[in-house]
């Protein structure tokens, strides 16, 4: 993947040197050239518009060949790109996923874009008909609740704290309930964005406003920001640099969109999205597998999950999985983890394989015995 990294690294930058020195631009500047020659000289039409036709091809030429080298990149790019990637991806599909539930997938993928900001595509995506399947409605509710959010973020990336400060006081009580720090982080940065102005008399007025009711919860974090008023001057060079680090504002803006959608009951991440990324990081191991399963011509024993594990990363992983040591089986509501007396955890159905109609059970881990109705369910 590093390859194609660097690859695709050369065309943007090839990209990006068109953009900022645009062609037409350089063709436009030829002429203007040539149109001023002739209206402060006359008499040097012919030998301008001699020039102009010989400057015209030489930048034409160069132009071009500035646009072959982009194609060039862009060609070898393409070819290793279907030479490394030869899986045939329809294997990798279900047809009958989605069937009858093509009206929840369909709100999925306009509520998506409304999750995004994209709200006219997503009102259009809504009303849109496809075949005789009934228009889909976004709640207004959800649609105004996140209009209100990405005028809070618009307003954060200016710097603006205010919007942010109003929301996150309304919703005190709903913030402390989820142990959320999001109304003492804007506290906080307004309050180093009235040191580094310079402003200290405002900045100590708004921090015995403002920092009082975090005083159990941020004794130490309020200690510091008052300290560090002493080197307000070289404060970036101080033992209180961390304060005023360059990414506080994009914190900022993450932390107050993960507290908003987990306030009105949603995910920070859009469901379209973690299913989108979940699948792109199963569908190397699902091609393994079934290309293996067609040499042996074999198929999945089980529709509604996958023959092996597919390894994710913790930003898609939501709930703690449970693998049974003993029938290397995931557990379920119907098969739950249970500890025994010695802590080893097993799932329910091992638990009674292992009693054999007895009492008492040995543990597969250790030599202890317990009964086994002293075990119990553990839950993740």
């Amino acid at each position: 993947m590093d390859k194609f990294i660097k690859d695709y690294d050369k065309i943007i930058k090839k990209q990006h040197t068109l953009e900022t020195n645009d062609p037409l631009d350089r063709l436009i500047s030829v002429v203007k050239e040539a149109k001023e020659k002739i209206q402060s000289d006359p008499s040097s039409v012919n030998a301008s518009l001699v020039n102009l036709t010989k400057s015209v091809k030489t930048t034409s030429s160069g132009i071009s060949e500035e646009f072959k080298e982009l194609q060039s990149l862009l060609s070898k790019y393409s070819k290793a790109v279907d030479k490394t990637f030869t899986g045939d991806m329809m294997s990798t599909l279900s047809p009958h996923a989605f069937d009858n539930k093509e009206h929840i997938l369909r709100n999925t993928i306009a509520t998506h874009f409304i999750r995004q900001g994209n709200f006219e595509i997503g009102d259009k995506f809504a009303q849109a008909r496809v075949s005789s399947e009934a228009n889909i409605t976004v709640p207004d509710e959800i649609r105004h609740q996140f209009m209100e959010m990405f005028e809070i973020v618009a307003a954060l990336k200016e710097n603006n704290l205010e919007p942010a400060l109003m929301w996150a006081m309304r919703h005190r009580s709903g913030l402390e309930k989820r142990t959320s720090t999001l109304e003492f982080k804007l506290h906080r940065q307004r309050f180093l964005q009235l040191l580094e102005a310079r402003e200290v008399r405002l900045a100590i007025a708004y921090a015995q406003k403002n920092f009082g009711h975090f005083g159990n919860r941020h004794t130490q974090e309020i200690m510091r920001l008052m300290c560090s008023i002493i080197y307000m001057d070289h404060i970036h060079t101080s033992p209180y640099a961390d304060l005023v680090t360059p990414n506080a504002n994009s914190d900022l803006q993450h932390m107050f969109t993960r507290d908003f959608c987990s306030l009105i009951g949603l995910s920070c991440e859009s469901p379209l999205y973690v299913s989108c990324t979940v699948g792109t990081q199963a569908i190397p191991t699902i091609l393994k597998v079934s290309a293996l399963m067609k040499a042996k011509k074999t198929e999945w024993s089980q529709q509604s999950e996958l023959p092996v594990e597919i390894s994710l990363t913790d930003d898609v992983k939501f709930h703690s999985i449970f693998t049974c040591p003993v029938s290397k089986e995931q557990a379920s509501e119907t098969n739950p983890p249970m500890m025994m007396l010695c802590g080893h955890v097993i799932c329910q159905e091992s638990l009674h394989k292992l009693c054999r109609g007895s009492t008492k059970l040995k543990c597969p881990y250790c030599p202890t015995e317990s009964p086994a109705s002293n075990a119990k369910v553990v839950h993740f």
